[in-house]
């Protein structure tokens, strides 16, 4: 088992593509979780005990939502135990493919985790809204429900589009699937930001400040939406497109 250093050159050079992918996850959650992996790789963890690991952090958090009165002490608890859970769902998959150890398992369990955070952590805020708000109307209580809904089919269309993708590309044989690479967007990278979950999970530092809270988590819940729209059209597009082709 070689050093930490070695470990994190080697996690460095088994890192998967940073196209579509947001600065933050880029260039916060990635690097975190291959610290992560380093750690995991040294104390002899597999990938789904990361996994586990993860979810232990993320659902912990999830729970404190819905069970405990919003304070700024709940805020700083809540957004840390999520980012620490988002950067360990990034290194179950970065120690996956520096050891070798990854499979359809893995994967599976890792869709199963990342399922359940998302329809939980919007449950969660729903409840919190009717056990400790005082919110203006009741209509407010139909937001979590929105978001839930665009999150949930964001995450299930992305799979879909990404297995099927790739069982069009392999049914038209290597020369097919050997598209050319394109470049990694920056702009891209940015437009991405307000998409990414980590960047969602900040709003959670507002919990201290419920009216906040309600007015960060409401604009977030617009822009998933009117992304989620914009990655549907694309994602009919692309696949209509490997039909036709």
């Amino acid at each position: 088992m070689g050093s930490t250093g070695t470990v994190l050159r080697e996690l460095r050079g088994a890192q998967k593509s940073a196209k579509g992918v947001s600065l933050y996850s880029r260039y916060v959650n990635r690097p975190a979780g291959r610290v992560l992996a380093a750690g995991a790789y040294r104390a002899g963890l597999t990938p789904n005990q990361v996994t586990v690991i993860s979810a232990l952090f993320t659902y912990g958090a999830v729970a404190s939502v819905a069970l405990v009165e919003p304070s700024w002490t709940l805020a700083v608890l809540v957004y840390a135990a999520l980012a620490v859970g988002f950067a360990f769902d990034s290194a179950d998959g970065q120690l996956a493919r520096l050891t070798g150890r990854g499979g359809p398992d893995g994967e599976w369990l890792d869709h199963v985790v990342d399922c359940g955070k998302l329809l939980l952590v919007h449950t969660a805020v729903l409840i919190s809204f009717y056990r400790f708000g005082e919110l203006p109307s009741e209509a407010w209580l139909l937001l979590p429900l929105g978001f839930q809904l665009a999150a949930v089919v964001t995450f299930c269309a992305g799979l879909l589009r990404e297995h099927l993708g790739k069982a069009a590309a392999s049914a038209r044989g290597p020369s097919w699937a050997a598209a050319p690479a394109t470049p990694v967007s920056r702009v891209r990278a940015v437009a991405l930001l307000p998409a990414d979950y980590g960047v969602f999970c900040l709003v959670f530092l507002l919990l201290g400040a419920p009216g906040a809270f309600r007015a960060g988590y409401a604009v977030l819940a617009v822009v998933h939406t009117l992304f989620l729209a914009a990655f549907l059209a694309k994602w009919f597009r692309e696949l209509k497109a490997l039909r036709a082709g």
